[in-house]
């Protein structure tokens, strides 16, 4: 059982996201994917929280089941808009008993019908705090490298980021295509004497239909050239095309400076594998 921020402090980390399938054959896939990257000595991997909590318990299952069989340290996604303290109490309690060491910590989305958001939290600093309160547990954020799509300035962005990583011990990024957009943050945190660890998210383009989704979500720009290159190839080609644009973005990060690297892998094993190979 490792805590990230130990991680960090030796040197670049390599990790993955999950997402808890809907179904069994989904679950089938996401076990097989476990199967296949644990070969790679990842430092950690990541599972995510459905929206208001609606995967609370797959998430828990997953990660304590990651946990137990001691394939990699494993990080629960855990947001709080919407939740009571209670609620959130618990969950954290199970989490400690079973030897979780890691929470990336988020606000959640408010609800999407517009209605205003019920339970005890509004930001993610809350549930840092509660967090906090339960014992030694490293702690993640979330970072927007081109603003959070509800901040009204990227420099109001940047103020609130840096308050919310000085609470915390590390962070992870939203995906972004453009190394620049994150060198950018991290130059602007830095000026606001912020140097707590920023992992980049890297988001390989092998879905662009779902990732332009993602993207119009998040208020983030969108490599349409790149998309179109990937659609209009077929087979092998179509996988090479992701992994060597993937690669190139994560070569830069690294040779920049970055922390390590976080592979969005959409539960399957192929492009991350590829990515790192070529990275070697």
């Amino acid at each position: 059982m490792t805590r990230i921020a130990d991680l960090l402090a030796e040197g670049p980390v390599r990790s993955v996201e999950f997402f808890p399938p809907k179904t069994p054959e989904g679950r089938v896939q996401l076990d097989a994917t476990i199967d296949e990257l644990a070969s790679l000595g990842l430092s950690f991997v990541s599972v995510t929280y459905g929206a208001g909590g609606s995967t609370r318990d797959l998430t828990r299952d997953i990660v304590v089941g990651i946990e137990s069989a001691q394939t990699y340290p494993a990080m629960p996604h855990l947001t709080c808009v919407g939740h009571s303290t209670g609620e959130l109490s618990e969950l954290l309690d199970d989490y400690l008993g079973h030897g979780i060491e890691n929470i990336l910590a988020l606000a959640g989305d408010p609800p999407s019908d517009g209605s205003p958001a019920e339970g005890d939290f509004s930001y993610a600093s809350e549930l840092i705090q509660l967090i906090r309160s339960k014992g030694d547990t490293s702690i993640g954020v979330a970072a927007f490298p081109e603003g959070h799509p509800r901040s009204p300035t990227i420099a109001e962005d940047r103020r609130r980021l840096a308050e919310k990583l000085e609470m915390a011990d590390f962070a992870i990024t939203q995906f972004f295509f453009d190394a620049d957009h994150y060198f950018r943050m991290v130059d602007d945190l830095a000026a606001l004497g912020c140097d707590t660890p920023i992992i980049p998210g890297v988001q390989p383009l092998a879905n662009p239909a779902a990732v332009r989704r993602f993207a119009e979500m998040n208020a983030a720009t969108f490599p349409e050239e790149l998309a179109a290159a990937v659609e209009a190839a077929e087979g092998g080609d179509r996988d090479r095309i992701v992994i060597d644009a993937a690669t190139e973005l994560s070569a830069r990060l690294i040779e920049g400076g970055a922390p390590g690297l976080h592979f969005y892998c959409m539960n399957r094993a192929a492009i991350t594998l590829g990515v790192l190979a070529q990275l070697g």
